[in-house]
């Protein structure tokens, strides 16, 4: 009886378990993504990519105390030349910048992690998601172990493509097993700390990728960022693919209960044809709502790939690497969970417009300040970045929430492929265009208008999209939902079988 009783409550704590394992999964897998923006520098000098300038290389002086900023010099004698009292202040090297760097953290991941994880999304729909997460966490985990030991350039692109195969599998496939089991009043606030694991992952990857080349242990100097990493990565795997099981797939709502009405499912004494993927990815919500993601994607991934060298750059003499840290980990952390709380708690009265005017208001408040965080000097910079991130970044979770919601069951993971298909292939790529803007008008201008503009564009897009969804849906009284409520889609899609019978 002991035995059967403990058995019960070890049950009763495995979907958090599994959450809390999916989530570090995924964010070793964002880490091993976002490393290459916060290591850039030191890896450029080694693998020699990228652009060249002028750097400030004394870290006792102040920009004050300069009598000319190293930053603006665009010469290499110049740069090398200039001296504050008999110390030279300034060298010339590689600044991780420059069209090599964007390729490498934008296109080169992007252009496979999208393609693969349409691919695998499908593949999901059918076979065993627990085994198939268990493959391609092994895969990024190797590929970030790997990147450790490249020499060349190209090295690196390869392996980031491989590890990009491999994460791609991580939010489609994880996300079908999570609203699998846990119910719809939690599942915004489950979805929102599963896809923070990106947000954890860049905060870590600041940290990490600043302090630890400095401390050049055993010589390793940033490849031991890759090594740590991948050597952790291992382990999460081998508990994946031990511990991880399939669960049940759930239908509820009037598809899993079996009670539409004949109306529903026969016109004219033929069956319905069976809802696809087209069918579904074509309804105006559904597009609304990827090209508002889109735009907010790229806006957080303009700030993930240049923060650390944007506040390097303009502040070389300011330590921010801890500030960063604490405001994308702590902050971020808290703006996730009140995102998820604030969504589920008003999306049984409202229905799945409220989630969407939650992402709405959360994007149109982050932004001003998200203008402030790159206009202000140090301090305020990270005082306004704060209060930006703690909005913007309810954001994540909650798209996913709606989403699940809003399709079937049967294309579920197959739609949340594709829609991170279109979201990284616009949001992902789109900050390769901050090289050249940057080089026309200037960095600082540039990471406005790509981080903090498409801030505000994406809340007047998901405004917009508010309009096309479904308010409460009435339930029956003994009603009983355990899983995902798609209530949303079936309801629509009885609404246009209607309107062609008219």
């Amino acid at each position: 009886m002991f035995h059967g009783g403990l058995l019960s409550k070890l049950r009763g704590f495995y979907k958090w378990y599994v959450l809390g394992l999916v989530s570090v999964g995924y964010i070793l897998g964002e880490l091993g993504h976002y490393l290459i923006g916060t290591t850039s520098k030191v890896t450029a000098d080694d693998l020699h990519y990228g652009d060249k300038s002028c750097m400030l290389n004394a870290t006792h002086l102040h920009l004050s105390q300069l009598p000319v900023i190293c930053e603006k010099v665009n010469s290499s004698e110049i740069c090398e030349s200039l001296s504050l009292n008999g110390t030279y202040y300034c060298e010339w090297g590689y600044n991780g910048l420059g069209i090599d760097y964007q390729v490498l953290a934008g296109p080169a991941f992007m252009a496979v992690f999208t393609v693969v994880g349409v691919i695998l999304g499908v593949v999901a729909d059918k076979y065993n998601r627990a085994r198939i997460l268990s493959a391609c966490t092994l895969v990024f985990v190797v590929a970030i172990l790997m990147m450790g030991s490249v020499t060349e350039y190209w090295h690196l692109v390869i392996l980031r493509m491989i590890m990009a195969a491999g994460e791609s599998g991580c939010n489609p496939l994880a996300t079908g097993i999570l609203t699998d089991l846990f119910p719809e009043h939690q599942r915004a606030l489950v979805l929102s700390i599963f896809n923070w694991g990106i947000y954890g992952g860049y905060g870590i990857a600041f940290p990490v990728g600043r302090y630890v080349p400095t401390l050049n242990a055993w010589g390793l100097s940033w490849r031991l960022c890759y090594y740590s990493a991948g050597i952790v990565g291992l382990v999460i795997a081998a508990f994946t693919f031990l511990t991880l099981r399939e669960p049940e797939r759930t239908t509820i709502g009037e598809e899993g209960a079996g009670n539409a009405k004949p109306a529903d499912s026969l016109e004219s004494g033929k069956k319905m044809p069976q809802v696809t993927i087209w069918h579904v990815i074509a309804q105006p919500r559904i597009i609304l709502l990827c090209l508002a993601a889109s735009i907010r994607h790229c806006g957080g991934m303009t700030f993930a790939y240049n923060a650390d060298l944007y506040y390097r750059d303009y502040f070389p003499d300011v330590d921010l690497g801890w500030w960063l840290f604490a405001v994308t980990v702590g902050i971020g952390s808290v703006g996730v969970v009140v995102g998820g709380v604030i969504s589920d708690k008003f999306v049984s009265r409202m229905g799945v417009r409220s989630r969407v005017l939650v992402l709405a208001l959360s994007q149109l408040i982050a932004t001003l300040p998200a203008f402030g965080s790159v206009v202000f000097g140090p301090l305020w910079a990270m005082i306004t970045l704060a209060f930006s991130y703690f909005f913007a970044e309810m954001w994540f979770g909650i798209v996913f929430a709606i989403l699940v919601e809003i399709v079937p069951l049967s294309v579920r993971s197959t739609t949340v492929g594709v829609f991170l298909f279109v979201m990284n292939n616009v949001g992902g790529n789109l900050p390769i265009l901050v090289d050249p803007v940057s080089k026309a008008i200037g960095y600082r201008e540039a990471i406005m208008i790509f981080y903090a503009g498409f801030y505000g564009i994406s809340s007047i897009l998901f405004f917009i999209t508010m309009f096309f969804m479904d308010g409460a849906v009435e339930k029956p009284e003994n009603k009983q939902t355990n899983g995902l409520d798609n209530s949303a889609y079936i309801h629509d899609e009885t609404r246009q079988r209607q309107e062609a019978r008219l």
